[in-house]
């Protein structure tokens, strides 16, 4: 491979977290010995932690050199000029052993205002799921700000929130502004907004190893949240073998699900670059003669540049993501 662009693989960066386990290593074959695996950043262009090439002639480049050197090329004409060396999505696989905390996010006016930040607007779809995990999505009842204060004051806040039985495929479109937190037992792969922001509001009540609880973040959320959302956040999607399926669709992202039997001739009709998230089985992904092969856990981003490839298959499970 020379400097031209070709499917690009990134170091996953692992995240420790308290509620963490160990399917990220066991499941997904990443490689760590942290203690608690929460969460694979696969694709980031957060500030800290900024993703860098692991295949090919580019391999050390970082996702932010890539934006500087190519920019339209790598990400879409478009998209450069709305996003310039920003990459505009923050790819992700989360493992929670315990219940995250309860949470939301703000949109994209708030974040800028309070954070110099996109919002976090995000989906879920569901890796594996152990049997009776669930997760939190939006109120099980009619809300409003003060009903809503009275049960977090009250600390019966469990008591009006939305609990979903999950199971492998199940997906979730969280807008800015819906309560949510992902249930114990439950892996999932996450595309949202370039945002590291969250309002946490309940925590289980859990500590650390010194007794301290986690920072809570009440006085900032109840401006972010939208009490008046419609219970719209699960996705129904077909599941057609070897053709792209719409999940969601939205200002932000695109991401379809796309199953994987024979070879697929594939053609890159939009202005941006295509991430492939693997989860399930493994594909071949071919560029010109060249193959970059993708297995469960893997993601890979072919830069906009590319617009024929073929991906070869028997059992793969891809979500392809776009802007």
């Amino acid at each position: 491979m020379n400097n031209t662009l070709y499917p690009i693989k990134f170091s996953p960066i692992l995240k420790d977290k308290i509620w963490g386990g160990q399917k990220l290593k066991t499941i997904l074959n990443k490689d760590s010995d942290l203690p608690n695996i929460g969460e694979s950043w696969e694709i980031s262009d957060v500030e800290g932690d900024t993703s860098m090439v692991s295949n090919g002639s580019l391999a050390g480049k970082s996702l932010k050199d890539l934006l500087e050197t190519y920019k339209g090329q790598f990400v879409g004409e478009k998209n450069y000029k709305v996003f310039g060396n920003k990459f505009p999505l923050l790819i992700k696989f989360i493992d929670a052993r315990e219940d995250l905390s309860i949470q939301l996010h703000p949109n994209d006016e708030l974040a800028a205002k309070r954070h110099n930040s996109f919002g976090k607007t995000e989906m879920w779809y569901t890796v594996q799921a152990d049997e009776g995990s669930n997760l939190i999505v939006g109120f099980n009842q009619d809300m409003t700000a003060d009903k809503y204060l009275s049960h977090l004051e009250n600390k019966t806040l469990t008591e009006i929130l939305n609990f979903d039985d999950v199971k492998v495929g199940d997906t979730y479109f969280i807008e800015v502004g819906r309560i949510h937190a992902i249930g114990a037992g439950v892996m999932v792969a996450e595309i949202q907004q370039t945002s590291d922001i969250t309002y946490r509001v309940y925590d289980w009540d859990r500590v650390d190893d010194e007794g301290n609880g986690r920072e809570l973040h009440n006085d900032l959320a109840i401006d972010a949240f939208d009490f008046n959302m419609p219970d719209n956040f699960r996705v129904n999607y077909s599941k057609e073998h070897n053709e792209s399926n719409d999940m969601v669709s939205c200002p932000y992202f695109t991401t379809n699900y796309l199953k994987v039997t024979e070879t697929l001739q594939k053609k890159n009709k939009q202005d941006s670059f295509v991430i492939y998230m693997c989860v399930d089985g493994d594909a071949e992904i071919l560029v010109d003669g060249v193959s970059e092969s993708i297995k469960k856990g893997e993601t890979i981003l072919l830069p906009a540049v590319i617009k024929d490839y073929e991906i070869v298959s028997k059992n793969a499970t891809l979500l392809e993501v776009y802007v």
